[in-house]
Formats: C-alpha cells, sequence, structure tokens
C-alpha cells in the first residue's frame, strides 16, 4: 500500500518503467539545458548514459468504505503502438501482479476511472483472448471522460478497436462529465489541456485529501516550471493554466499529491516557491 486517506487505501500500480524520449523533446518550450534541469530537480529520472527520460507508468488502485476502483490502466498486454515502439505489443507488463500484490482480482474491481484516455493508460482496459480483446474487468463499469468522447472516436484507431471499441460494446462504459462524484469519497478535478476532458481525481476522507493528477503534471520538474508545455498536449496553453490551478490548489490546501509518471515513489506535496512551486517528496 502507498498511503492511506482516512479510509481510503492507496495502492500504487507499476505497470511499466523504462527509457522514454528525451526531454528536450518532451517539453518542447524549455531552455536548452532542460535535460539538467529536469535530473537536478527529479533526480534519478534522466538517464545518464542516452539522455532519455526514464519514465513510470502508473495506476491506482483505490479501497474506499463502497468500493474497489482502478484509477488508469496503464500500457496493457499485447497492443498496437506503432509511434511509441518501445509499447508496441509489449507483453508482461506490471499490472496483473501488482492487484495481486493488494490482495485484488480483476473481478473484484467495481469502477475503472480514467484520468483520461490516451495509450498508456488505458491499455489493461482490454486482454486479448482467442483472437479478440475482451474486457479485463469483467464486473466493472469504466467510467470514461466525457470531454475525451470526440478526439477518442476519432483517433489512433488501433486505440479505439483495441481498447474502448470492446467496452463500449459490452456495455460496460460510463461517459462521466468533468465534475462528477464516485460514492462519498472521490470528486473528479477538471484539468484539461493534455487532452479536452483530462481530469485529476480528487480524494477525501476523515478530513484528509489526496490528488492523483493524472498527466496535468508529467515531471515534478514542472512544479518549479509550469510552464513548460508537453509534447502529447492536445492544447498545450489550456494545459499549462490547468496545472497551474492545479499546483496553487494543492499548495493551498496542503494535499497529499500522487503523479502518474512521477519518478517513485511518486507521492509528496507541493508547497509555494515565490512565483513557482517546489516539489516535496514524502
Amino acid at each position: 500500500m502507498l498511503t492511506r486517506v482516512g479510509e481510503i487505501e492507496i495502492w500504487r500500480i507499476l505497470d511499466w518503467q523504462g527509457l522514454f524520449f528525451r526531454p528536450e523533446r518532451l517539453f518542447p518550450n524549455a531552455p536548452e539545458d532542460v535535460t539538467k534541469i529536469v535530473e537536478a530537480l527529479a533526480p534519478g529520472s534522466v538517464d545518464p548514459e542516452t539522455g532519455r527520460l526514464i519514465l513510470p507508468v502508473l495506476a491506482y488502485l483505490l479501497k474506499t468504505p463502497e468500493h474497489t476502483i482502478l484509477v488508469d490502466t496503464g500500457v496493457g498486454d499485447d497492443k498496437t503502438t506503432n509511434k511509441l515502439p518501445f509499447w508496441d505489443h509489449i507483453t508482461g507488463t506490471g499490472l496483473p501482479a501488482a492487484l495481486v500484490e493488494a490482495g485484488v482480482h480483476p473481478d473484484d474491481i467495481d469502477y475503472v476511472l480514467f484520468t483520461h484516455l490516451h495509450i498508456d493508460h488505458v491499455g489493461w482496459n482490454t486482454r486479448l483472448r482467442d483472437g479478440q480483446y475482451v474486457p479485463t474487468f469483467a464486473n466493472a463499469t469504466y467510467l470514461f471522460p466525457a470531454g475525451d468522447q470526440e478526439e477518442c472516436m476519432n483517433g489512433d484507431p488501433d486505440k479505439l478497436e483495441e481498447s474502448i471499441a470492446p467496452i463500449i460494446a459490452a456495455g460496460m462504459a460510463k461517459w462521466m462529465a468533468n465534475d462528477d462524484t464516485i460514492g462519498d469519497n472521490i470528486t473528479l478535478l477538471p484539468t484539461p489541456g493534455h487532452t479536452l476532458g483530462h481530469v485529476s481525481i480528487l480524494l477525501r476522507s476523515g478530513g484528509q485529501e489526496a490528488v492523483i493528477t493524472g498527466d496535468a503534471i508529467h515531471s515534478t520538474a514542472q512544479c518549479q516550471n509550469p510552464e513548460w508545455q508537453f509534447a502529447f498536449d492536445t492544447n498545450a496553453t489550456m494545459a499549462v493554466t490547468s496545472r497551474l490551478r492545479l499546483l496553487e490548489t494543492c499548495a493551498e490546501r496542503g494535499l497529499t499529491v500522487i503523479g502518474c509518471h512521477f519518478t517513485l515513489p511518486s507521492i509528496g506535496r507541493i508547497e509555494p516557491d515565490g512565483d513557482v512551486f517546489r516539489w516535496v517528496e514524502s
């Protein structure tokens, strides 16, 4: 278990970790020495031999008093990602074993909740059985952000066919408004920009609060450099605005902050640092 917020258990699910693109490609408006800045602010996040970002792909299991919820589903198993060769038809990623470690079977999941619908957040939605992609979590309702519907349905056809369409066809999908709630403990927090429907996940229980950022913040180095855009943002200007608002909220309310791509252990808090912010690891 990563941490507890009141009565909510939060389990970190590491589906994949490996070499991604170089920081200068990922943060196109950052200074030329962005790699040095990222490594200084997020030690251990840059591979010294290749200069590439070491990227964790994380999902989170939430055990609340009411429900068992999986937030995002990682890279997945045997999915097509032609433009991202390090994930193309990869097998043996870590989500199933991490669920076993948490004492949860896929059939125990009540809801699969998504921050957004990019390929590294929907991969384990389905698995290949007898040549067909079938839902992995047979008893779950899949809660998709409604603001991502158009982009997803008209975007990557492989992702749609392999990871999204089988869920819709099975009648297991529900499109959620960007400020919906799940039970008494979970509220969606709109943070659009990375995708138009992107949400972060606000958890409340027993007078404590935490937020799962999704991809509103990709690297903790962006706490001190919130203006850095990310190469895969749908609307980079909107993403910067959302990131600043999220950082301000986290700092003002003293939230526990949990990232989906932060260097492990991926949990900490945000403190004000002049006109920007500082990441403090837990």
